[in-house]
This record gives structure tokens, sequence and C-alpha cells, in this order.
């Protein structure tokens, strides 16, 4: 089931508040009598719960017949609260994130123990957070391609991104004035070559 956990008036980690802050999550499976299934699944850099879903299934890693999942949105992925539909959108962090998570688990499922936390990239960073916010909670993470912080090579990257989208005639230099499609198309090129692998190409898996 999919639903909207509201948080309200969201003091940050790095000041400012987010208000009306609202995490969008669905959920697979049954929750146990004892509550004590539970996989937290989050969102990687842009994703929806619709592009990860697919990892939950009988036969992927995620059964949902044995545990019950939640993905919670993150912020910022056009889902949740994000500059796209929140105004005045301020600095959110993954610990933001990640305490927001633990506060929906518990108001809504009554939930205090995790038996699992998996992540992909940005997701793997959300895991490594709640094992180290909350220890004595999370019996174990899985950790895909992630850090527990943005490495200097990896922000030199996300750099490269944002400039090519900076490159569009849209940018007048504080924001777009309009869909900078050309600067898409550049990011897209480029994103291309780091998110995928050589196997994947070689394999033709496109």
């Amino acid at each position: 089931s999919e639903g909207v956990f509201e948080c309200g008036e969201l003091p940050l980690q790095r000041g400012g508040t987010l208000r009306g802050a609202r995490i969008v999550y669905k959920t697979f499976g049954t929750l146990s009598p004892r509550r004590d299934n539970v996989i937290v699944y989050p969102t990687s850099y842009s994703a929806h719960h619709t592009d990860i879903e697919w990892l939950v299934s009988p036969e992927h890693c995620l059964d949902p017949s044995r545990y019950f999942i939640v993905i919670p949105n993150m912020f910022t992925n056009g889902l949740s609260s994000s500059p796209s539909n929140t105004s005045d959108f301020p600095s959110v962090t993954t610990y933001d994130n990640v305490m927001q998570q633990r506060r929906m688990m518990a108001e809504l499922f009554g939930v205090d123990r995790i038996k699992l936390v998996y992540g992909w990239s940005m997701g793997a960073q959300q895991a490594y957070h709640w094992a180290a916010l909350f220890g004595d909670a999370v019996e174990r993470i899985v950790v895909n391609c992630g850090s527990a912080r943005t490495a200097p090579h990896n922000f030199v990257f996300l750099e490269g991104v944002r400039t090519a989208l900076q490159a569009d005639p849209a940018w007048d230099g504080s924001k777009y004035t309009a869909k900078p499609e050309r600067g898409l198309r550049a990011m897209g090129r480029i994103y291309a070559g780091w998110a995928l692998s050589q196997t994947f190409y070689r394999r033709e898996m496109w």
C-alpha cells in the first residue's frame, strides 16, 4: 500500500525548517504480530519507489511473503518534500531523512526494531546512517555501491553533472527560465558512463 507520513514543521540538522514536511512511502508484505520482520529500503538519488520496487519479490532478494518491506521516498526525490513541490526548500541531509524515517516507522507502524536496512548508492548512505544512529535497533544493513560520506571524487562527478545542466541556455545564473532540454541530454550522456558498468555495455543490456 502507498501512503504519506506528515512530519509537520521539521527543524533541520543544518539549521532552518522544512515546513509541511512529508514522506511518501510504499509497503509490501504483512507486518508480523511481533513486528519483527521489517525491512526498510530507502530510495537512491532521484529514484522514486516505483524505480526500485522491482527488487521486492520472492524471486529477488526482498521477499514480501516473509518480510514487511517499507520504501520511504527520501526528501528531494520529487515525491516526498522536494524543491519541485515545496517553496523555499532548505538544505536537508541524510541525517534529516533517516531521523524522520525512524519516526515514521514508530508512529505509523509501531515498529521499534528493524531486521534489515537495504540500500543502493544514496540509499546505502541512508543505511549507514540507520546503523550509526540506531545501532541497538538495526540488526543488519546491506550496502550496495554506497559510502558513509560523499568522497571528493564522487563530489567532482556530481559537480560535473550539475555543470552540464547549468550550461543550458535556460540557466540564468540562479534559476532555470525553461526546461533545460539540452542540459538534461548532456547530463544523461555523462551519467550513462558513470552509473552503468562496462559489463552492462559489453552485454548490450540496454
